[in-house]
Order: C-alpha cells, then sequence, then structure tokens
C-alpha cells in the first residue's frame, strides 16, 4: 500500500448559525456559536484515515492549535512532518443558515508560512508511486505539485478556494482533480457538469476528474470512461465537511480496494453521513459505520 502525504491546511473553524447566509452590507444576529476543529487538510487526513489508509500530515499549526494536532495523531494520522509556528493558527469564520448550506471566510494563519525549502525537506522522505494530496489553503502550492510531480508521486488535487494562482497553475503533474460544480465554472468557464469534464480531460487527457454534485452525486471521468455516483441522503444538518469527506474516503478507498466505483459508493455514502452531523471532523464517519450504511 502507498503511503499518503496530506501537505494541507489546519484550521481553527468559528461556527456562526444564522437564519440565512448574511448579505452585503446586511447585520444579522447569529442563534448560535460554535468552534470546531477543521481546515480542509486536516479534514481530509481524518477522512482518509478512518477509511484505512496510511496516512503523514505535512504542514504548519499555530500557537493556539496544539489540539489539531492531538485529533490528527488520535485518528492514526501521522505528523513527524507537521511543524510548528510562533504566529496564530490557520482559522476560518462559517456561516451556517437553517437548511445547512454554508458560507466560509479562512484566514491563512500558519498555514500561509510554509517555504518551499519545506517543501523540498518532506518530499525527499517519498517515492514514486506515492500520493500527495493538497488543497489551495497553504501557500506555495504551485511549487508543492511541480516538485511532488518531479518525484513521480501521484497527486489529487483539490483547488479550493479557486484563486488566480490555481488559475494560472500547470495542472498536468495532478492524477485526480477533485472538484465541486463553483471550481469546476472557476477553471472551465462551464456550468454544466458534461461541459466542465469535458474541458478538463481536453486539456489535461491523463487526468481523472472527480466533480461533486451535492444532492445529484458525482461523475469520474478519465480518458473515455464516465462513471456516474447517485447521492446517499441521510437528512442535512451541515454541508461542512462534505467535500472533504467525499475525498479522503474515494482516495482512501482506491488505494485500499484499487476499484473506483467501490471508492465513489463509499465516498457517497460517508459524505452523506457526515452532511447528517454538524462540525467538520466530528461530522466524519468511521470506516465500519460507511460499510454499515
Amino acid at each position: 500500500m502507498a503511503r499518503i502525504l496530506n501537505y494541507g491546511s489546519l484550521n481553527i473553524d468559528h461556527v456562526y448559525s444564522v437564519p440565512r447566509i448574511v448579505r452585503p452590507g446586511e447585520t444579522i444576529s447569529a442563534v448560535g456559536f460554535k468552534d470546531f476543529p477543521g481546515g480542509k487538510g486536516l479534514n481530509q487526513s481524518v477522512a482518509m484515515a478512518r477509511a484505512g489508509a496510511m496516512v503523514f500530515h505535512a504542514g504548519r499549526v499555530g500557537n493556539d492549535g496544539g489540539f489539531l494536532k492531538e485529533i490528527l495523531v488520535a485518528n492514526g494520522v501521522d505528523c513527524t512532518w507537521l511543524k510548528n509556528s510562533e504566529g496564530p493558527n490557520g482559522s476560518a469564520i462559517i456561516q451556517k443558515d437553517k437548511d445547512g448550506q454554508n458560507a466560509i471566510i479562512c484566514y491563512a494563519g500558519s498555514n500561509g508560512e510554509i517555504s518551499p525549502a519545506e517543501i523540498d525537506e518532506v518530499l525527499s522522505h517519498f517515492r514514486e508511486g506515492d500520493i500527495l494530496v493538497s488543497q489551495n489553503e497553504i501557500s506555495n502550492v504551485p511549487y508543492l505539485i511541480e516538485m511532488a510531480g518531479k518525484r513521480g508521486m501521484r497527486i489529487a488535487f483539490n483547488p479550493s478556494p479557486i484563486d488566480d494562482t490555481v488559475l494560472h497553475m500547470d495542472l498536468s503533474p495532478v492524477s485526480w482533480l477533485v472538484i465541486n460544480e463553483t471550481e469546476g465554472y472557476g477553471l472551465t468557464g462551464e456550468e454544466e457538469p458534461e461541459k466542465i469534464v469535458k474541458n478538463l480531460i481536453t486539456r489535461y487527457p491523463a487526468m481523472a476528474v472527480v466533480l461533486t454534485l451535492g444532492e445529484d452525486g458525482s461523475m469520474y471521468c478519465q480518458g473515455d470512461t464516465i462513471l456516474r455516483q447517485e447521492a446517499c441522503h441521510f437528512g442535512v444538518k451541515d454541508t461542512t465537511a462534505a467535500g472533504d469527506t467525499f475525498l479522503g474516503y474515494f482516495l482512501g478507498t482506491y488505494e485500499l480496494e484499487g476499484d473506483v466505483k467501490e471508492a465513489l459508493d463509499m465516498a457517497a455514502r460517508a459524505a452523506g453521513i457526515a452532511v447528517s452531523r454538524e462540525g467538520a471532523v466530528p461530522s466524519i464517519p468511521r470506516g465500519e459505520e460507511v460499510y454499515l450504511s
């Protein structure tokens, strides 16, 4: 089994329950507030580990984020290459409405302190065939993708949030591009799922595209192969970690079983369970629970 290195973000999520997502210039009152561990990197590492994969997490944790490392370790994630920062941890302000939809503002904090030299040092411990997972919530992502590609690592990239850095990146080293419809539109200018994946596959013929479609499930496209996966519905309380759970279970299951259809099915079930619960990490189910769902 290949090793999975997640070079990713760790955030402290400040979650406000609101009657609706606030509009520009508007002030509203929250009906509830909670802090949760989060960050796309942390969520995805926990999901992959709970799916049964061998996961290493690299990145930076701030002076107020020591508990985030404790969560990773408690879930069986190896934190050998997780470094400490003197400044504040990365954080997010999340609005969650009564239907479970959300709007998120991220502050990089310690996630923005990752240097090319650190990346080189960490990658030196991994080899061809290992898997790199990354998102767009840390610094020097283009360099990370380029260097991992040169080492022959398989790369899973979740380009969130979409910004100019992502739009100007060379995505040709990426093995799996895992995106939602918003990210797909940002990368291609297309709104229809079929046109999004066709655009990307045409530009990057060696890439597999995994497009999540919310309640409409997901699509997997690689070359001439197109697979569709229905969503699993267990009710909706909070969609915050749905995409991260999906990615984690897709990669974790695929690495263990080597079957794309099974990986998509497990990912759909895991994400369906996650949105039926509150929070990010606390909502991610364990493997045995997903198998029985």
